[in-house]
């Protein structure tokens, strides 16, 4: 079973690694709130939560931009 969670990139924040040619940022992401369908697949009143990832692949960061949604799924790592 996967579940399926909507949120919504809240910042990118730069970070300095003390190496000048690599690229480093933490992603802040919240839940995207409201009474659609799909928030109620995960969180069936106002969900709440976050996930920060920090990201060393300058590709991966440029696919995030703050007020930017996606869907993030957790599915059973066997």
């Amino acid at each position: 079973m996967t579940v399926r969670a909507k949120m919504k990139c809240f910042t990118v924040t730069p970070l300095n690694s003390g190496d000048p040619n690599e690229r480093t940022a933490q992603i802040h992401l919240i839940p995207v709130y409201g009474d659609s369908e799909e928030n109620k697949t995960w969180s069936k009143w106002t969900p709440s939560g976050e996930v920060r990832l920090f990201v060393t692949n300058p590709s991966a960061i440029d696919q995030f931009e703050a007020g930017k949604e996606f869907y993030v799924d957790f599915t059973l790592a066997e």
